[in-house]
This record gives structure tokens, C-alpha cells and sequence, in this order.
């Protein structure tokens, strides 16, 4: 069976493929077919030693975004998707894969495209509360669509759209808090922030932790991924602002966590700061913990907002608007939670019902029964 995957090159749609990879691997072995193709057509790689580990084939595949404001870049861009399109055709009509799967994001329009005009069957997956636009136009061919929160299903047609969560892989989760404890060399009975800013990080968030770091770490421990780009000016603010500070040694500052470094910093961790990507929503759901979310102010959509409304509601969650991100607030909203340990239970709980485990499996299950059907 040859299946051909197309999403965004950031982590928020790659990493689910990722997760889908491996079970469909798995179920594949379970019911003794034979080892399927996976090709995964996108505009970048994101992750190319993982691509390679994950024996997925890579085709690069131009893709344009257009953008909500006027920018030359959008007549530019248009061009780059026709060339995608035209790319894409090709690689649908000379692979002729049994079924191909759309994560969404405009990096998978030219290939979702080539599907419709060659008749491919395809499966979508929307990680967001509010779906975009390629997703909304690829449901009305699309077979089957997944969705992972119950608000978004009155999107997508009812007879072709399941609830199934956002895929989170296997490695993020399962941790020991001996193992994490001794990596990130963190106190005993001192309770750790873990913050994200997602795959790239978010400048946003860097600043203020910086800034409220000497009281943190007073109190409390920091594990901070901030992104690669932002490393450097986030550490000399770091350095400059914990220069004086005895408890300087409770502060631990990465550019990226790979999946064993995420899985381990998750074990020690007390409470979670992090953006409101559907995939960073699921995967702090998946670590039952604590969370305090902050959207992206201006995010296509305005999905950010609505996965946070979305989660808080459960009560895994507390919000800080973008705008109402100072210094005091987050520090006495991190306050509020870590010193109220009847909350943090219940948002504990909250957060393990709303999680999905089993979202990875239920797509890739579908994704193999319509390469089946195709394939007779």
C-alpha cells in the first residue's frame, strides 16, 4: 500500500504525522500486510532526521499563503502554488498512492488539489477548534474527516466526520520522574514550570519569564524552551536578570526538547505555560497537567483563541490573553495554581478526560481501510 501524507512544515502538523506514521506501522504488522509506502509531500521538512528515522519518503512541494492583509509576497505566492500544483499532479499521477491524508495548512492545498482531479481517496485531519480554509474546501471530497474538538464539528459534513483527538506520539509519553529528575538536574519536593513556546518559540512569552524569573525561582523551578532563533538574546536576558539571584541554578534553558527531553520534562513538571496549538493542547492533556495557556493574539482564524476557550472550559486550563500577559499577571496566575492543590487535582482529572491516546490508531485505521478499498 503506497499512502501519501501533506501538511505544514511546522511542528503542529508534522509531529501528528508523525504519530499517525507509527501506527499505521504498527497496525500494518498487527494485520500482517505488507510494509506500506509513506510518502509526505510538503513545503519543508521541519524535522529531516526524523523523516529519515520514520523511513518516510520526502517530496518537496512549493506552496503559497495568502495572507489577510495586502503584501506583494501574496501576488508572489500565487505563482509558488500554481508550481506547486502543477508539481503535485505529477507526483500523484506517477506514485498513484491508494489514499492520500491532509494534516490542512496551505502547504497541503496543491497536493489535496492534485487528489480531486485524480480521483484519490483522501482522509483530512483538523487539530483546531475553528478549521481553515483548505480543510473547509477539502471536505467536500474528502471520505472520511477527523476532528479533535467536538466544537468543530458543525464545519464538516456529519456522515463523514468523527471525533478522534490530535495524534501525539508515543515517545512524548510514558516518563519516569527519577529519569527526568536526574537529566534536568532539578530539587527534589521544589515544584518546575515547564514552559513552551511551541516549535518555534514564542519571543512573547521569553520576555516576561525573563523578567519574573528571579521570582520564580525563589519559590520555584523553570524548564523553558524558548526556539532555536530566540536562544541567544533569551539567555543573556536570563543571564542578566538571575546575575544576582542564590537560586540562579533553578533555572534550565533550552532552545528545542526533543521527544525524550519533552517526555522527561514533563515527568518533574508541576504546571505547564505554553501557546494554544491543538497538537500542544493534546500533548499537555496527554501528560495530565496543569496548564496555563496563552493564544497567539493574531493567528489565522483566530483558532488559537478558540482551542484555549475550548480547553479551558473543560477546567484542564486557565487563559491569559496575549494583551494581558505582564509580568504580575502570570506570576499570580502560576500562584494561584502551584499553591492550590484541590485545583491543580481537578485540572489534573480534567485534563485526562479530555485527552485522546488512542486518536493515532483510530486515523491510521481509516487511513488503511480506504487504501484497502481502493487498492481492490
Amino acid at each position: 500500500m503506497k499512502i501519501l501524507l501533506t501538511g505544514g512544515g511546522t511542528g503542529g502538523h508534522f509531529y501528528p504525522l508523525i504519530a499517525i506514521t507509527e501506527a499505521i506501522y504498527e497496525l500494518s504488522e498487527e494485520e500482517r500486510l505488507l510494509a506500506p509506502e509513506i510518502i509526505l509531500a510538503s513545503d519543508s521538512k521541519h524535522n529531516a532526521e526524523r523523516i529519515k528515522t520514520e523511513q518516510i519518503i520526502f517530496k518537496k512541494i512549493p506552496a503559497g499563503k495568502i495572507r489577510r492583509y495586502f503584501s506583494l509576497l501574496n501576488f508572489i505566492d500565487i505563482f509558488k502554488t500554481l508550481v506547486g500544483i502543477l508539481k503535485s499532479v505529477w507526483l500523484v499521477y506517477s506514485e498513484m498512492p491508494d489514499v492520500i491524508f491532509g494534516k490542512g495548512g496551505y502547504a497541503s492545498f496543491p497536493v489535496l488539489f492534485a487528489a480531486r482531479i485524480l480521483r484519490i481517496p483522501t482522509m483530512l485531519h483538523e487539530s483546531d477548534s475553528v478549521p481553515g480554509r483548505v480543510n473547509r474546501w477539502g471536505s467536500k471530497f474528502a471520505k472520511k474527516i477527523a476532528i479533535s474538538f467536538p466544537e468543530t464539528a458543525k464545519y464538516f459534513p456529519k456522515d463523514k466526520t468523527a471525533l478522534t483527538g490530535t495524534p501525539v506520539r508515543k515517545s512524548i509519553i510514558g516518563f519516569t520522574q527519577e529519569e527526568g529528575r536526574e537529566i534536568f538536574n532539578v530539587e527534589p519536593n521544589v515544584p518546575v514550570i515547564l514552559v513552551l513556546g511551541g516549535s518555534q518559540g514564542s519571543q512573547k512569552i521569553n520576555d516576561v519569564i525573563t523578567l519574573i524569573a528571579p521570582e520564580i525561582v525563589k519559590k520555584w523551578q523553570i524548564i523553558h524552551q524558548c526556539g532555536k532563533k530566540n536562544f541567544k538574546e533569551t539567555q543573556g536576558r536570563a543571564q542578566v536578570a538571575l546575575e544576582n539571584s542564590i537560586f540562579k541554578n533553578r533555572y534550565h534553558l533550552y532552545p528545542y526538547l526533543n521527544d525524550a527531553d519533552l517526555r522527561n520534562a514533563s515527568s518533574v513538571s508541576d504546571l505547564i505555560i505554553s501557546r494554544a496549538g491543538g497538537t500542544a493542547i493534546y500533548e499537555i492533556a496527554a501528560w495530565k497537567l496543569p496548564s496555563i495557556i496563552i493564544p497567539i493574539r493574531k493567528s489565522a482564524q483566530n483558532h488559537q483563541r478558540e482551542n484555549a476557550y475550548a480547553y479551558s472550559q473543560t477546567g484542564a486550563a486557565d487563559i491569559i490573553e496575549e494583551e494581558n500577559l505582564t509580568p504580575h499577571v502570570l506570576l499570580s496566575e502560576i500562584e494561584r495554581i502551584i499553591s492550590d492543590e484541590e485545583k491543580k487535582k481537578k485540572m489534573k482529572q480534567a485534563a485526562k478526560e479530555f485527552s485522546k491516546t488512542e486518536a493515532a490508531r483510530k486515523i491510521a485505521q481509516e487511513i488503511i481501510n480506504l487504501g484497502l478499498e481502493h487498492a481492490k
